[in-house]
């Protein structure tokens, strides 16, 4: 198994464990934040999908699907179009309200197909390009999609957590 397959099976786990969550919840519930401290379903989601679509944009020099496909006109919320969502604050993440789960489904799904495609494209070798050299040590491909897959695997985690905290299961 090579090492982009392994990218790939880790954030297609992460996006099973968020349908299913999603799949176990209504709209209101998915939208509930439990506490100040841990966001809604919604918003790991809508976070989630955001982060591998801007990521994978940045590393294929390409307009995120948030923007070229209007996801975020038809989201609609009263956020800035550069919101930094990694540091929003409670007020910040309770605008994250959606009415369908579906259309929360069809981004999540967009953006792990155009992570998922970008990475089986890949020359293995590539994964060690140096893609940003203002860190210490620097930062390769490779490490950037680890970044962005942790990050949804670590998200769909919490979306369990958050499940059970709102609907007890």
């Amino acid at each position: 198994m090579q090492t982009k397959d392994l990218l790939i099976q880790t954030l297609e786990r992460a996006e099973e464990r968020f349908l299913e969550t999603l799949d176990m919840m209504s709209i209101e519930e998915a939208n509930t934040m439990p506490n100040p401290l841990l966001k809604s379903v919604t918003w790991l989601i809508w976070h989630t999908a955001r982060t591998v679509d801007f990521q994978i944009a940045d590393l294929a020099k390409v307009t995120p699907l948030y923007q070229c496909n209007d996801w975020e006109k038809r989201f609609g919320f009263d956020l800035p179009s550069d919101t930094q969502d990694w540091i929003h604050t409670v007020e910040e993440a309770q605008k994250v309200q959606v009415a369908d789960k579906l259309f929360l489904i069809e981004y999540l799904q967009e953006a792990i197909a155009f992570g998922k495609h970008y990475i089986e494209e890949l020359e293995e070798q590539s994964l060690d390009d140096v893609i940003d050299e203002s860190w210490e040590p620097v930062v390769t491909r490779g490490v950037r999609l680890v970044s962005t897959v942790d990050d949804a695997v670590m998200h769909s985690g919490q979306a369990v957590y958050t499940r059970r905290l709102v609907i007890g299961r």
